[in-house]
């Protein structure tokens, strides 16, 4: 085991990505506590893994509830050694005349704010034990999508956000690096695959979409976590891409009307 008796903190991570983070680094050995609104399904995450994971009940959004949170980690543990920043949504694809300021104000506040907070919060703590920071960005941070300007603008954010954090966090030993998931099978991409036309050919075509042809798995970007946190010891500031190469080669660009 990799992370035997170190603590963790993964918020929205009741289900999708988070899940598969929390699970690996149960599998590790670390004690985690996975922070989500999610009451119920935390519940039974944590039921399911053991005594060494724990659900913490909380609205990243809010400041106040992520530092009481914090507190009874520290309470509990005494500890904490990694913050995995994961918390966060994709609105439905639109253009930018259907998206009004107060929805990007919106999704900001849950997809970057939340992790500036999370961080901030976290840091006195992770400066003790030399720790490190994980945050969630994503594979269109740096190649762009299509009808959804204010997605990609909270992911680009956190990638900058990360890297100057690192130069920052450096002298106090703490490491600080992203990783942008390209097409994950999670229930969010499962829901706009049904809510499509035609979901049958959208699962076909976003399987099609990497050169390793199939949808990447949450256990996948879990061990990636697992694998910085563990592992990447002398590595920060950098963007983890993890998208079976869809971002690689040239291809066909006709804009949909």
């Amino acid at each position: 085991m990799r992370y035997v008796d170190r603590v963790v903190v993964v918020t929205g991570g009741s289900r999708g990505i988070g899940e598969g983070i929390v699970r690996a680094f149960v599998a590790e050995g670390a004690r985690v506590i996975a922070v989500s609104n999610d009451r119920e399904g935390g519940a039974a995450l944590a039921a399911a893994l053991g005594p060494t994971c724990a659900h913490a009940c909380a609205d990243v959004r809010s400041e106040d509830a992520l530092a009481a949170t914090l507190a009874d980690v520290l309470d509990a543990h005494g500890r904490l050694d990694c913050l995995v920043n994961n918390a966060g949504t994709h609105l439905a694809h639109r253009p930018i005349d259907a998206i009004t300021p107060e929805q990007l104000r919106g999704l900001l506040e849950l997809n970057f704010v939340s992790q500036f907070v999370a961080c901030r919060l976290a840091l006195p703590a992770l400066r003790r034990s030399s720790g490190c920071i994980i945050n969630m960005a994503s594979l269109v941070a740096s190649i762009g999508q299509e009808h959804a300007v204010d997605y990609v603008a909270t992911k680009g954010a956190i990638v900058a956000f990360t890297r100057a954090l690192a130069i920052d966090e450096a002298r106090h030993g703490v490491r600080v690096n992203s990783v942008s998931p390209g097409n994950i099978d999670t229930p969010l991409w499962r829901s706009f695959a049904d809510a499509s036309a035609d979901p049958k050919a959208m699962r076909e075509e976003g399987a099609a979409a990497q050169w390793l042809p199939r949808l990447g798995t949450i256990d996948e970007v879990g061990r990636l976590c697992v694998y910085l946190a563990a592992e990447a010891t002398y590595t920060t500031g950098v963007d983890h891409v993890i998208s079976g190469g869809a971002e690689l080669g040239y291809g066909r660009k006709t804009p949909n009307a």
